[in-house]
């Protein structure tokens, strides 16, 4: 008498689930079994740089932020995202390793929920500078502005490969406190209705 039985193989590593969260950034198909473009990882990278120089619990903050979204399956630890981040090719210490579509989406919700929460200081913080700019003074009039300004580009410097092309362009405070701002704007960007699914979709821009 022949007997069926079903088998579980013990070793086999269980199926890992997305977290439904991720489920609002679709993937665009030339992606969906591809590893994130260069252009996206520096991006999400200098979003969170800029989100450090705006809080001072840095990448506390976003771990946080990945416990409270059940996202510490892929954002685990410290190391981890230090990891993660590494695949922006800039870093000092840049990852052979790319990121990931899921990776990439869960930085992406953590950074969307971070700036939301901060959607107040974010829009004093371009009002100020855009008072400051039309009356031709400096950011240091605004200790907030300034503050802020300063902690990027000393992050900034501290992290990126000087060597590599893309950072050479960053030389002197003035280039690099125009990125700060404009990555302050492109932060609002993400606060907004959808936000979360423009700044994802804005990560592809070219690319498709």
């Amino acid at each position: 008498m022949k007997v069926s039985a079903n088998v579980m193989y013990l070793d086999s590593p269980p199926a890992q689930s997305i977290p439904v969260i991720l489920d609002s950034l679709p993937v665009p198909a030339i992606f969906e079994d591809r590893e994130m473009p260069r252009r996206a990882r520096l991006q999400i990278d200098l979003i969170l740089l800029a989100i450090e120089a705006l809080d001072l619990s840095g990448s506390e903050a976003i771990l946080t932020t990945a416990s409270e979204l059940e996202l510490q399956d892929i954002i685990k630890n410290r190391v981890n995202l230090w990891r993660l981040r590494s695949a922006n090719p800039l870093r000092r210490f840049s990852q052979r390793r790319s990121l990931s579509v899921v990776e990439a989406k869960a930085l992406v919700v953590i950074a969307s929920y971070l700036a939301r929460r901060m959607t107040v200081l974010i829009r004093q913080l371009l009002l100020a500078y855009q008072q400051l700019s039309e009356k031709q003074l400096s950011m240091e009039h605004h200790f907030r502005l300034s503050d802020y300004l300063d902690r990027f580009r000393k992050h900034f410097r501290s992290r990126m490969n000087p060597r590599r092309s893309g950072v050479i362009a960053y030389t002197s405070d003035e280039k690099l406190n125009d990125l700060a701002i404009s990555l302050l704007g492109e932060l609002l960007f993400c606060t907004g209705t959808a936000g979360m699914q423009r700044f994802w979709s804005s990560l592809f821009d070219g690319e498709i």
